[in-house]
């Protein structure tokens, strides 16, 4: 059996490079894509990784203490809800951008058309640049009002980045689960490594996010439209990864053919 000083270690290392997994990386991007602040976007890994740990926790558990068996298509099942969820995070990333993917070439009295930005919020509508000319107030965006309805429940903006870490925990509860017990005969000593797992999935994902948050808070300060295309990059990377992965599952893995 491995001493406990072990268990720690290894938890917590192996949880730091789980952490780094593909579809994690891509799912967590395409959320930090809109944080100015790299502390806000290591608070979403944090967040993310909180959601994690606790669906690991819970079903890792029950699988390590009570000898639950998840059947193989069932896990195929949850890895193709990953799949879904990035497909799902790269489409609402680029909502904001549909319009401004298309050039609109017109023009005439009373404004113009072109896409600009409201704080995180990129539209396009016909305007001109005078202070009464915009054709509506910085407050009178779809994000403002969802932010001065929600604003005061912390929950609001932590919500997205829990519900994917509860889907990407439930995903790979079952591989961590069994990976441990061939190393660790105690249950209580497995149970207590998922922990430590998970502590250092948390770690390692507060790390990661602030590292990617680093270009998109610069390039948002910036003059041009790099920012906009970083974020558009997000977004078109997360949906493509989310559709490979739904070949991948669904057709070379076989779930839709079993």
């Amino acid at each position: 059996m491995m001493p406990l000083l072990s268990i720690i270690c290894v938890g917590f290392f192996l949880g730091m490079r789980h952490a780094t997994d593909p579809d994690h990386v891509i799912a967590v991007t395409t959320i930090v894509s809109r944080e100015r602040s790299t502390w806000k976007a290591a608070l979403v890994g944090v967040v993310w990784g909180i959601g994690h740990t606790a669906t690991l926790m819970v079903v890792g558990g029950a699988i390590i203490l009570f000898g639950l068996v998840i059947p193989p298509k069932l896990g195929m099942s949850m890895e193709f809800c990953v799949a879904l969820m990035l497909v799902f995070l790269g489409v609402w990333n680029l909502k904001s951008f549909n319009r401004w993917l298309v050039p609109l070439f017109h023009s005439g009295a009373g404004g113009h058309s072109h896409p600009h930005q409201h704080g995180d919020y990129v539209h396009t509508h016909r305007h001109g640049h005078g202070s009464e000319d915009h054709g509506h107030a910085e407050d009178q965006t779809a994000q403002a009002r969802l932010d001065s309805r929600f604003e005061r429940w912390h929950i609001y903006r932590s919500l997205r980045p829990f519900l994917v870490g509860i889907v990407h925990g439930l995903a790979g509860s079952a591989a961590v689960a069994l990976m441990v017990l061939p190393m660790i005969r105690n249950p209580y000593y497995a149970v207590g490594y998922l922990a430590v797992f998970g502590v250092g999935t948390i770690a390692g994902m507060m790390v990661i996010t602030a590292a990617i948050a680093l270009p998109f808070s610069y390039t948002s300060h910036q003059p041009g439209p790099l920012h906009r295309r970083l974020c558009l990059a997000s977004g078109f990377l997360s949906l493509g990864f989310g559709a490979f992965m739904i070949y991948e599952i669904g057709c070379v893995q076989g779930l839709f053919l079993k």
